[in-house]
């Protein structure tokens, strides 16, 4: 499947511009309230610069009709099934109420149905234990996914056909992604706002939701990892320093000095509290400010890797490269000021960290 794109409406003057992108989020029944209305909440915040919404969100069933959540109410849902066949992106957040998934059993009758009828090039997307429909239909089948860590092993064993990588927060695949539990829901929708209309509209839509704009699709799950006593020192007054200080050379050492440890403390610390080394968090930060400058500035790409703390522009171009699969100037032409809003060619670089 390719991502559909290009539908375009006209103003009261005839004029041409982009048309909202129409997302599908099927509800069913046993459906959790919290991950059924992430889609709603934060594509529903998403706005372009003139204060237009950017994504059409509607909340559909199988047959239009109401369905159970999980939470003891009842979701009345805005269309059917029809709504599936007639959008460019369909979410399905997960179900509590088909345990015959659990053992890699199939989709009910009118499930199935429901699924087969969205038309090829459509975006799919999965939020926590709502990979177990898309898998049962066997749309992850030799595809990368993620889910719930807690539920990866038995997902592995229902459906062995499908990369199950249960460490990290979501996976791009292209025109095919999954998130794992419940609040990674909101990074991997702020991460096809960001794929889809740049870092500064989904920085812009984390605001507008309260939430932080960006954590990156292969930073983990934090399984099982203690809460640090709240009496020890942490390392967020070190990342928010950092952060003003990016275009500075930033080692280990002077990290660690900042934030009065040792530097193996503060490498351990560091890591038990974000999920990444120093250097990685460093350079993800760097490369979102680089996106930034391309974005909202006319910089010389070697200036932008200078503010960028990324050094050369030949330096800024191997990163973003490896991260995104693009070069800066082709991210600039794509998400630039005054760019249309499409993405960028090749959907999310073809892996978990996709643009």
């Amino acid at each position: 499947m390719g991502t559909t794109w290009g539908r375009t409406v006209r103003n009261e003057r005839g004029e041409a511009r982009a048309a909202p992108h129409r997302i599908a989020v099927l509800a069913l029944p046993g459906v959790p309230p919290f991950e059924l209305g992430i889609p709603s909440r934060v594509f529903g915040s998403a706005v372009d610069s003139e204060g237009r919404s950017l994504y059409e969100v509607t909340v559909c069933t199988v047959d239009g009709g109401p369905v159970s959540s999980d939470a003891g109410f009842t979701v009345r849902p805005s269309a059917g099934a029809e709504a599936l066949a007639g959008a460019d992106t369909v979410i399905v957040p997960p179900t509590h109420a088909m345990p015959e998934l659990v053992l890699g059993g199939p989709l009910p009758p009118e499930v199935a149905a429901a699924v087969a009828a969205i038309r090829p090039g459509t975006r799919l997307v999965s939020i926590c234990t709502g990979s177990y429909v898309l898998a049962a239909a066997g749309l992850l089948d030799g595809r990368p996914a993620t889910t719930h860590w807690h539920l990866a092993p038995e997902f592995r064993r229902a459906y062995p056909k499908v990369r199950v990588d249960e460490d990290v927060l979501f996976v791009d695949d292209g025109d095919v992604l999954t998130s794992a539990g419940a609040a990674a829901g909101v990074d991997l929708c702020l991460h096809m706002i960001r794929r889809d209309h740049g870092a500064a509209t989904a920085n812009r839509t984390a605001r507008i939701c309260v939430v932080p704009p960006w954590r990156d699709g292969g930073q983990a799950q934090f399984i099982a990892r203690p809460v640090p006593e709240p009496t020890l020192a942490d390392t967020t007054a070190t990342r928010a320093w950092a952060l003003e200080h990016l275009a500075e050379p930033l080692t280990l050492a002077r990290l660690a000095e900042h934030a009065r440890m040792s530097l193996r403390t503060f490498t351990r610390r560091f890591r038990d509290e974000v999920g990444l080394t120093p250097v990685q968090w460093l350079t993800a930060q760097r490369l979102e400010l680089a996106k930034q400058l391309l974005e909202t500035t006319d910089l010389p790409i070697d200036l932008v890797a200078h503010r960028a703390g990324l050094g050369s522009g030949n330096s800024l171009r191997a990163h973003m490269r490896t991260a995104f699969g693009v070069s800066p100037a082709a991210y600039r032409r794509a998400f630039g000021t005054g760019a249309d809003p499409v993405p960028v060619a090749g959907g999310g670089g073809g892996g978990r960290h996709g643009m």
